[in-house]
């Protein structure tokens, strides 16, 4: 099962960059990253899905912390949080036959964004794994394109990825 990790990190040159490189050089791979300032200027808040193993994820978790532009980790897998994906597909079908799909999957929100020369362009957004789930079930259609957001998730309640206490880490 996939683990979801929340990064509040420095927004400097090459802050990104080790992050990703712990990754790398440990052979670790990440399946999905989102990266967005915050409204702090100063820091960024990164979200990332990796498939390792639990005892890894920990060690994974320590060594980011670590790092000198590392303010704070999460791991929202093991916490009580929302997350959610988007994707943006286009495909050759008509507009009706998209909106039967959007309306047969099963926890996703979608929308119709354009129809043009037969190519209709929707996003649906929800679960990464109900999202996997639908590309799988149109696995007949012509895909032009699809792009996804990677996953962006948060905890629920009091608890936050912030800057109030610098010295926590969760996990």
């Amino acid at each position: 099962m996939p683990s979801h990790i929340a990064i509040l990190m420095e927004n400097q040159p090459g802050a990104l960059s080790r992050v990703v490189g712990l990754f790398s050089q440990r052979g670790y791979n990440i399946d999905s990253l989102s990266v967005a300032p915050t409204q702090d200027p100063t820091l960024s808040r990164l979200t990332m899905t990796t498939s390792e193993n639990p005892e890894i994820i920990n060690q994974i978790l320590r060594q980011l912390y670590k790092l000198v532009d590392v303010v704070m980790v999460q791991n929202l897998t093991e916490a009580e949080s929302y997350a959610i994906e988007l994707a943006i597909i286009k495909i050759i079908a008509s507009e009706k036959k998209v909106e039967d799909t959007i309306s047969k999957a099963k926890n996703l929100e979608g929308r119709i964004l354009n129809e043009k020369d037969g190519h209709i362009m929707f996003q649906i957004w929800g679960d990464s794994l109900d999202i996997d789930n639908l590309l799988a079930s149109m696995k007949d259609e012509e895909f032009l394109e699809v792009t996804r957001s990677g996953l962006l998730g948060m905890t629920k309640g009091s608890i936050a990825l912030n800057t109030n206490d610098q010295t926590k880490i969760s996990y």
